[in-house]
């Protein structure tokens, strides 16, 4: 899995733009951040909850890790060389989908009805 994959792919959903936040770059719906880019390119942040996190943490150490905010567990830090591409489409999918307008959603949900997580 590389950084133009887990671009593309973040990108190709609905009404997702990418813009600067700070000095990543952020992946957003509705004006809301959903996953960001660290400066390293080799290295994704997404933002999913807290099961879903320690999950993927426990199931894969190399790829995943908990990212913090302060003392707020924010998400995973991704690396994305020791990821299944398969799984990060997934783990976008969900952060997307926490950030998402409800019927924007159930859009989304009609034409892909195999990608509720």
């Amino acid at each position: 899995m590389n950084l133009d994959e887990a671009r593309r792919f973040a990108l190709a959903l609905p009404s997702t733009t990418e813009e600067p936040h700070f000095e990543m770059s952020s992946f957003r719906v509705n004006r809301k951040i959903f996953a960001t880019v660290p400066t390293d390119g080799e290295h994704l942040h997404i933002f999913v909850d807290e099961n879903e996190t320690r999950a993927c943490v426990s199931e894969n150490h190399l790829a995943f890790e908990e990212l913090w905010w302060g003392k707020k567990l924010a998400g995973l830090r991704v690396a994305l060389a020791n990821a299944d591409g398969n799984e990060v489409f997934e783990l976008l999918t969900s952060a997307w989908r926490r950030k998402a307008p409800k019927d924007l959603i159930a859009d989304f949900d009609a034409v892909n009805p195999h990608s509720k997580l």
